[in-house]
């Protein structure tokens, strides 16, 4: 095991204390006093310092000899939804208009509580708020295909006109026929070994791909709903399914370009900046000054600097191949931890 393709010692125990889920996938914690390694979120005792090592892979922990926690089961692919809430997402996939309440689960043999605490967590509201977010974006879509509000009400499962219109105005401020021809964006959270990342993209192209812990991903998608005059909903997309499939095989080493359709939307500086990103080869850097230079902005390297940390669209719009002229790293969204990782996997090679 190599230090550099991980975060710090000190970082990851803090993780570890604090069961951070961003740091899932990220790195294994093995604890020699039992012989077992865990995930970062692992609910158990935590070891004192002295008596921890981290892995950035599975294997590297087998191979020193620990035993998988059967608390929190770490051979488990983290992004798999468990197997007692997976049934049930695909119930909402085949029909967003359903409403399964507290009973219903019961009936299911599921504790409300328990299902709750995992939309909570996994997607940032209860399960009845993943349900009313999901209908209302079924609902937009069928407006923006040139449905009738009241046609569209009904056959989106509201009981009333009155309670889909209320629903609209607390989602978006705004009646349906105002929010009509409001671009409907889906947005799912995927696992990756850098971290969790949330992909968020229309019906034909990606528009938001960020790591969850980012500082500013609630700006971004703040920026995008208006960029993109959207609403932005939980559910499944092909182009979230692309991407999160393309990354696989960028992360497993046997991808080097993408070909995801992006929707890329700034000023025309930012556009400028994000285009050029994205004609650095894999395994290239390119330092801030030349980046300005290309784009025929000499001397422009911090507003240059700015740009890039506007992007979002990380890993394959790729701000991270940007470095100091001196060959040092400097800031990264995602932190300079991941910057170093991502350049590690494509086998950094001569600057251009």
């Amino acid at each position: 095991m190599t230090v550099a393709t991980l975060p710090t010692p000190a970082t990851m125990y803090r993780a570890l204390v604090r069961k951070d889920s961003s740091y899932e996938g990220v790195f294994w914690v093995g604890v020699r006093t039992t012989g077992i390694f865990c995930r970062p979120t692992c609910t158990a005792r935590k070891p004192l310092r002295q008596n921890v090592e981290f892995f950035p892979r599975v294997t590297d922990a087998l191979t020193s000899g620990y035993r998988p926690c059967k608390r929190c089961t770490p051979m488990h692919p983290h992004g798999e939804p468990p197997a007692w809430v997976a049934p049930l997402l695909a119930e909402v996939d085949r029909d967003p208009y359903a409403r399964i309440r507290d009973a219903d689960l019961r009936r299911r043999k599921l504790d409300p509580s328990r299902v709750r605490r995992w939309f909570q967590q996994h997607h940032g509201m209860t399960f009845q708020a993943y349900q009313r977010h999901r209908r209302l974006g079924s609902a937009l879509a069928h407006l923006n295909k040139g449905a009738r509000v009241t046609t569209t009400a009904f056959a989106t499962g509201y009981e009333s006109l009155s309670g889909f219109r209320d629903a609209v105005s607390t989602l978006l401020g705004d009646t349906p026929t105002a929010a009509r021809g409001k671009t409907v964006l889906r947005a799912r959270q995927i696992t990756t070994p850098l971290g969790p990342m949330l992909v968020v993209a229309s019906d034909t192209a990606l528009h938001l791909l960020e790591f969850t812990d980012r500082r500013m991903l609630a700006t971004q998608l703040e920026r995008l709903r208006k960029l993109a005059d959207s609403v932005i909903t939980p559910g499944p997309s092909k182009i979230i399914a692309r991407t999160e499939s393309e990354l696989v095989e960028y992360f497993e080493g046997r991808r080097k370009e993408f070909s995801i359709p992006l929707a890329i939307a700034g000023t025309p500086f930012q556009e400028s900046v994000w285009q050029e990103l994205l004609r650095i080869p894999f395994g290239k850097t390119l330092s801030y000054d030349g980046l300005a230079t290309r784009i025929g902005r000499t001397g422009a390297q911090r507003a240059v600097g700015t740009a890039n940390g506007c992007n979002r669209i990380a890993i394959i719009v790729p701000c991270h191949r940007v470095i100091r002229s001196d060959g040092t790293l400097s800031g990264y969204g995602g932190g300079v931890w991941r910057k170093q990782r991502l350049l590690e996997i494509e086998g950094m090679g001569n600057r251009e």
